[in-house]
């Protein structure tokens, strides 16, 4: 063997040497791939907890948000699809079989569902002949919850951006960053609460380094977040779209 392949040989074990040393997230030229950041907005670099900095910082200043998916709250699921910003947030929620539509501008808050949603009241159907009535006028009306309402208190957190995004976008115990992933054809890197057991946040790494998708701790639901920056329209209901329930809501 020659002093040149000798020369060569060594070079391609030194090179698989340092290859063999390569740990997630770090990628050494030469190795034969690509830097995972080249072209990002650079968080992928930096700690789990200067991520989870940056992106609660993003969420808050930014004006509006989708947020899409479930959570589980003292035992009930609730399936959302909310856009939300400051003034208030618009969209709709399911919870154990039951479709509502939720609606608030500034501190006013109202509610609308269909007539079986109505005739379900206090958990029991197969109400009297007025209930139904009563019902059916409330069908696919907006009826405004009053703010003393335990109804009010209940689902006002639906619809205030700030506090929502406050309770979904903590991870509990301690941080670590857990590679790289894609959501919906944008990168993230993903930051974990105790390996995942305290919930896992992907971050997108194009532009501003908005959370994308939330895993939350204990089976809590999982919720993406889109339309980051999106406003839109948010006005309270017509006259003759509203009617009014009386002074305090169902229970149930």
């Amino acid at each position: 063997m020659t002093a040149i392949s000798q020369g060569r040989t060594r070079r391609a074990a030194l090179v698989g040497a340092m290859c063999a040393l390569v740990v997630t997230g770090t990628v050494l030229t030469g190795c034969g791939s690509e830097d995972p950041d080249a072209g990002t907005n650079g968080v992928g670099k930096l700690s789990a907890s200067e991520i989870q900095s940056k992106t609660r910082k993003a969420a808050t200043s930014a004006e509006a948000v989708r947020l899409a998916g479930s959570v589980v709250s003292n035992g009930r699921t609730y399936k959302l699809d909310m856009r939300l910003k400051s003034d208030g947030g618009t969209g709709s929620v399911t919870s154990q079989g039951a479709s509502f539509h939720l609606l608030r501008v500034g501190r006013h808050l109202f509610l609308k569902a269909d007539a079986e949603f109505w005739n379900h009241q206090d958990g029991k159907s197969g109400g009297t002949s007025a209930d139904t009535a009563a019902a059916h006028k409330l069908d696919g009306k907006f009826v405004k919850v009053p703010s003393g309402d335990p109804a009010y208190k209940r689902f006002i957190s639906f619809t205030d951006k700030d506090v929502l995004l406050d309770g979904l976008l903590t991870l509990h115990g301690s941080l670590a960053t857990d590679g790289h992933h894609e959501q919906s054809g944008v990168r993230t890197i993903r930051i974990t609460g105790d390996k995942g057991a305290g919930g896992t946040l992907d971050v997108s790494l194009k532009g501003t380094p908005y959370p994308l998708l939330l895993v939350r701790a204990g089976d809590a639901g999982t919720l993406s977040l889109t339309d980051w920056g999106k406003n839109f329209a948010l006005a309270e209901p017509a006259k003759g779209e509203t009617v009014d329930y009386g002074k305090q809501l169902p229970t149930s």
